[in-house]
């Protein structure tokens, strides 16, 4: 069997859909870091929860859309090495979209605060309150978001490559409504 020319339209709208996600929590936990405990500040600390509650869920749906199809294969022409750093990234991302929530979610229970998912759905504790475990989940947490930002801007640097100097198709096979 022959790889795709380009991306299926469910694989499309969850990256666009997680991309949209993630930078719409990012900032919103950046602004969270330096505001004082308030009403306002669990209000957006709800809405950052709730974003990384759909990213993870959405994420789980790529990866499973990932390991049942095949995806474009590389231009004919790629350096080898851009290959498998393209790989490697995607790789990461992928793993940092459940580490990142995930050790959001965590950090949420180790500090006491229950995640409920648009103030509908109680989702469980996963560990204990404990001061110490969310001071070393706080870390993870900034971490693997600051990791998956770098990554993002790399990724999106490499498709802008592709598409402005290398003039072939890498970045347009993931926009919607292209076809080869």
């Amino acid at each position: 069997m022959t790889a795709p020319l380009v991306y299926t339209k469910p694989a499309i709208a969850l990256h666009w859909l997680i991309a949209l996600l993630i930078f719409g929590a990012f900032p919103l936990g950046i602004y969270l870091e330096d505001l004082p405990l308030s009403p306002s500040k669990l209000q957006i600390l709800s809405w950052h929860k709730w974003i990384g509650v759909t990213v993870l869920l959405l994420a789980a749906a790529r990866a499973a859309w990932r390991v049942t199809h095949e995806i474009p294969a590389p231009p004919a022409g790629m350096p080898a090495w851009q290959v498998r750093v393209a790989s490697i990234t995607h790789g990461l991302l992928y793993a940092l979209l459940f580490v990142a929530p995930v050790s959001g979610w965590l950090l949420s229970s180790a500090k006491g605060f229950q995640t409920v998912y648009f103030g509908i759905l109680p989702l469980p504790d996963l560990v204990m309150k404990s001061k110490e475990l969310s001071e070393v989940l706080q870390k993870v947490h900034g971490a693997s978001t600051f990791i998956m930002m770098l990554l993002i801007i790399a990724h999106v640097a490499a498709a802008l490559k592709h598409h402005l100097v290398d003039r072939d198709d890498v970045m347009k096979r993931m926009l919607p409504g292209y076809k080869k």
